[in-house]
């Protein structure tokens, strides 16, 4: 994949597993969200393919339509994909355009708010809504869809920790609802911590694996211009890991190797 002749993503390639919760990380301009774009059916790849399941994604008016029932993206700014004059109609949008019955519509827009926690914000204007909030909208409306993959771009970016708080809450509700999610972020404490599997992108290249792993390589974070997760970093100095077990993920992980 290229723009203006520059390579940004070359030969590069992601697995999702379904029930899995993948992380992308990776420089600005590394190719995190073209991979996104080209997962959802919105850039065609130069070359390879796009499958779900054994199945390639065509890049036909059909083949993409049915693809976009399956696999969904939402954006890093939500106002990017708000606007209706407030957040049930909003919701509502896609599944109104896949004509569908009146009691459908209704039932995935329930169905889609209660994920999200927004049922008390139904009937509330879109630009009367907190940054957290509209961005828990955009993803309710990728949700009504009933896709069975869902792409989020940077959806805790420019949120404050209690947005934070409350977006891996939503994202909890989905994973116990049967939705499986890939999120790009620069945040690697977080990849660390939610994800069962991170795909670091750099220099073109997507490099896949268990996240300790992966964000243990001090070569390959140098190289994708990351850190290493503070949790990582603090159970080495401390002597926390014995070389027979798996590294903490999290404060309360790194408490219990320490405790041991």
């Amino acid at each position: 994949m290229s723009y203006d002749g520059r390579a940004v993503l070359h030969r590069a390639s992601l697995d999702v597993e379904p029930g899995s919760r993948v992380a992308v990380l990776g420089a600005n301009g590394s190719g995190k969200t073209t991979l996104l774009r080209v997962l959802s059916g919105a850039l065609r790849p130069e070359e390879g393919d796009v499958l779900v399941g054994s199945q390639p994604l065509r890049h036909s008016r059909a083949g993409l339509a049915a693809h976009r029932q399956q696999v969904q993206l939402v954006l890093q700014d939500p106002d990017d994909q708000l606007f209706a004059a407030d957040v049930a109609r909003d919701v509502s949008f896609g599944p109104l355009n896949l004509r569908l019955p009146e009691a459908e519509v209704r039932s995935r827009v329930s169905e889609a708010l209660d994920l999200l926690g927004l049922r008390d914000l139904a009937d509330r204007a879109t630009h009367q809504l907190s940054f957290g909030q509209r961005k828990r909208v955009a993803i309710a409306g990728a949700l009504a869809m009933r896709p069975c993959l869902l792409l989020l771009d940077e959806p805790t970016a420019g949120l404050d920790p209690t947005g934070v708080d409350e977006m891996l809450t939503a994202l909890g509700r989905l994973e116990s609802h049967g939705t499986t999610v890939v999120l790009s972020t620069h945040d690697v404490d977080l990849a660390l911590a939610w994800s069962t599997a991170v795909a670091v992108v750099e220099e073109g290249r997507v490099h896949q694996g268990e996240p300790a792993q992966l964000l243990s390589d001090p070569d390959l974070l140098a190289r994708a211009r990351l850190r290493r997760p503070w949790v990582l970093e603090l159970a080495e100095r401390l002597g926390a890991v014995r070389a027979d077990e798996s590294r903490p993920k999290d404060l309360e992980s790194l408490v219990a190797a320490l405790t041991r």
